[in-house]
């Protein structure tokens, strides 16, 4: 059994630990308000330019259709952006996200599609490399980016772009976690490439004109040859700020139950140390009595 000494030594350091999780309990809070104001105005931009797209790509089809809304016409090779954290201490967000993207990426080998990933995010990297480390073809650090703004997901759109450009990719899905509120991340795939227009979840959805149409100069192929690339990093855009309103949830629910687990804790080990400490005082009593009574 551990001395007196060293319970109170871990007693000690136990309610250490639970200041320093009872911190990043409010600092996790402070930051979850500003990242869930930043996810939440950045989606009426990003469904509005889905929504333009959605009208555009209804009048465009055929061979004059933009190559980022067709596609290659083939689906053999596909390529996974897999988008979560930079930092640890969240729970099980990171890996809800990779564990999304583990098995679309079984399904499509088992398919026998040519599969390449992309890491965004520190902690996105090592659970993948261990599990398919020759697929991997890209990773990006975005820690220090303090503030997201288009120029922060810059290089990770040019490298899905190119991977395009180049044959290297005929299908690119985004997979991230939707921050649905401070209690529910969800993890989603989103096809980026070719371009789905969609109703769902208020994404794409083409406006009721009343009757109206509109015309457009240029045409709207050449629109959408713009407005494609574009609407790429948006949507990349927004999955960040998802991401980092919904990593700040998570950490913030993983640190209010360790801060939980560690007064459990500390009480355990208070009511052991009291009542070893009574045990030692008891037997000394005992020593002494019986030795009074000796003499």
């Amino acid at each position: 059994m551990a001395s007196l000494k060293e319970m109170r030594n871990r007693i000690g350091s136990v309610k250490a630990t639970q200041k320093i999780t009872k911190a990043m309990q409010m600092v996790a809070a402070a930051k979850l308000r500003r990242a869930q104001d930043a996810a939440q105005a950045a989606r009426p931009y990003a469904n509005r330019m889905s929504s333009v797209i959605a009208n555009l790509a209804a009048s465009v089809s055929g061979p004059g259709a933009p190559v980022l809304l067709s596609g290659t016409g083939r689906d053999h090779k596909h390529l996974l952006v897999v988008a979560a954290a930079d930092n640890g201490l969240a729970g099980g967000f990171t890996s809800s996200v990779v564990r999304a993207a583990r098995d679309r990426v079984i399904e499509l080998q088992a398919q026998g599609k040519e599969v390449r990933i992309v890491c965004v995010g520190r902690k996105t990297l090592a659970p993948l490399r261990r599990l398919f480390p020759s697929q991997i073809v890209a990773s990006f650090d975005m820690s220090k980016e303090k503030v997201l703004t288009l120029a922060s997901v810059e290089p990770v759109a040019d490298r899905i772009l190119a991977a395009f450009e180049q044959g290297e990719a005929d299908v690119v899905t985004l997979f991230y976690s939707r921050f649905k509120n401070v209690v529910s991340q969800i993890p989603t795939g989103r096809q980026l490439i070719p371009a789905v227009v969609t109703a769902s979840d208020g994404l794409g959805a083409a406006p009721d004109l009343k009757g109206g149409v509109y015309t457009y100069e240029p045409d709207e192929a050449a629109i959408l040859e713009a407005l494609l690339p574009q609407n790429l990093r948006i949507q990349l855009l927004s999955a960040m700020l998802e991401n980092k309103a919904g990593f700040y949830a998570s950490q913030m629910s993983a640190m209010d139950n360790a801060t939980r687990n560690a007064g459990d804790l500390i009480s355990a080990l208070t009511k052991q140390y009291n009542r070893s400490r009574q045990a030692q005082i008891t037997k000394e009593l005992i020593e002494i009595i019986s030795g009074a009574e000796a003499l």
